[in-house]
């Protein structure tokens, strides 16, 4: 089996599946191509391991929602001449089974077996529940 990686990450300034979704539609959020991006400061280490099939997990008030398939790495410049990585995402979101996390900074990789699983096809319209429901129903592993 070919290694991969994913990262997981918080999603500041968008507070749901929906409002993410939203938000990459706009401009300001795409390639010159039109795909949804993110851009970080840092360059992931593991970029071969991220290309091979992995993808960015995000995280909305301490919860694990969804996911995106990390389709490449561009290079951007900053404002300030800095160089920058934008991950280009497939433009496809997949939620995810909600899992709790804990707050943490930038990103971090997530294993393949630490990975949340995606909803099944039946669950994939279910409306978003509230955060905190979200979180309770996960700690006691109803969701």
């Amino acid at each position: 089996m070919d290694k991969y990686t994913h990262l997981i990450k918080l999603s500041v300034g968008t507070e749901s599946v929906k409002t993410l979704a939203a938000w990459q539609t706009g401009r300001a959020a795409q390639t010159a191509d039109g795909l949804p991006c993110h851009v970080t400061r840092m360059w992931p280490k593991r970029e071969a391991e991220l290309l091979n099939g992995g993808s960015i997990y995000w995280v909305f008030k301490g919860m694990i929602q969804c996911r995106q398939r990390v389709l490449r790495l561009d290079e951007v410049t900053g404002h300030d001449g800095t160089r920058h990585c934008a991950l280009v995402l497939d433009p496809e979101i997949h939620r995810v089974a909600v899992s709790p996390r804990r707050p943490f900074q930038g990103w971090r990789y997530l294993s393949p077996a630490d990975a949340p699983p995606d909803l099944s096809a039946a669950r994939e319209d279910d409306d978003e529940l509230p955060p905190e429901l979200a979180g309770a129903l996960a700690e006691i592993g109803i969701l």
